[in-house]
């Protein structure tokens, strides 16, 4: 059974989205950055995730180019600097992030991470961006357990639909008090990097003898489980970047792979829950 994610009522979407990071840097990668996103589309995974700081707004163009006719069939997501918080400069980045994607709304504005401007100010910002019919949703990226309580405490803030940070399977500090907390508000969760970023993590994750052994008993890529075991609980959504068609649709693949109570005891023992409070990780 494919699994979903619900952001409000009306927004219900795949547990699998789409990451944008890294696109747009390369012109000659620029086609098969575009194949990707479309292929994503008509594998179902509606969300496609990017921000103003993607190779400074060029995987917004790439994004952009992927949507012409198919804009009606994404979810798109955004994400500004945190010195574009106050209210004109939001608006203003918010107008250039639209002309790169060439669509006059977004479905979710987030702040990327939290800066010197005040929330208050932020929220007001964000209020104003859906009175203008520029954006229809809001939420923030990178905020910690106590970011988010003071979010939260704020006139406003409840309105606040994701909060998107790191979580894998070798990052999991999130578990012990901020994902419980967004569990509590019925706030959804967008997991980015969930394959891990590239670097030791992520050979560490995909070379383990435990997690390949679970993943030939299940008949799929270690790639695929890990982005399984992200999305084994309600409310968390994963957004693994793909730029060639062949990886977007395994990562589709994944939305239908379950998990049992052995194979996620396996998984603990090697990479374990954590007792304490951790510091958020961020890359």
């Amino acid at each position: 059974m494919s699994r979903t994610v619900k952001f409000t009522d009306e927004l219900s979407l795949p547990a699998i989205g789409q990451g944008t990071w890294y696109m747009g840097e390369h012109a000659s990668h620029r086609r098969y950055e575009v194949a990707a996103l479309q292929a994503g589309l008509d594998c179902g995974l509606t969300l496609i995730d990017t921000a103003e700081m993607y190779a400074e707004g060029g995987a917004e163009c790439i994004v952009g180019e992927a949507l012409q006719g198919r804009r009606d069939r994404a979810c798109l997501v955004s994400k500004f600097y945190p010195w574009n918080a106050g209210v004109v400069d939001a608006i203003e980045a918010c107008e250039r992030s639209l002309k790169r994607l060439q669509t006059d709304y977004l479905d979710i504005y987030l702040l990327h991470w939290r800066g010197n401007v005040p929330l208050e100010e932020t929220i007001r910002a964000m209020e104003t961006l859906q009175q203008q019919g520029k954006i229809r949703r809001w939420g923030v990226s990178n905020f910690d357990i106590d970011d988010m309580r003071d979010l939260w405490q704020e006139p406003g803030g409840s309105a606040c639909v994701t909060n998107q940070v790191l979580y894998h399977l070798a990052s999991r500090g999130i578990e012990f008090d901020l994902l419980p907390a967004c569990r509590e508000q019925h706030l959804p969760v967008m997991a980015y990097c969930p394959l891990a970023q590239a670097g030791r993590l992520r050979r560490d994750l995909m070379t383990n003898p435990e997690l390949q052994d679970i993943a030939r008993q299940l008949g799929i890529s270690v790639a695929q489980l890990l982005l399984a075991w992200v999305i084994r609980q309600p409310g968390v959504m994963a957004i693994p970047k793909a730029s060639s068609v062949t990886h977007v649709q395994e990562n589709a693949a994944a939305l239908t792979v379950s998990l049992n109570d052995e194979h996620l005891a396996r998984m603990d023992a090697v990479f374990p829950p954590p007792q304490s409070k951790q510091p958020l990780d961020v890359v």
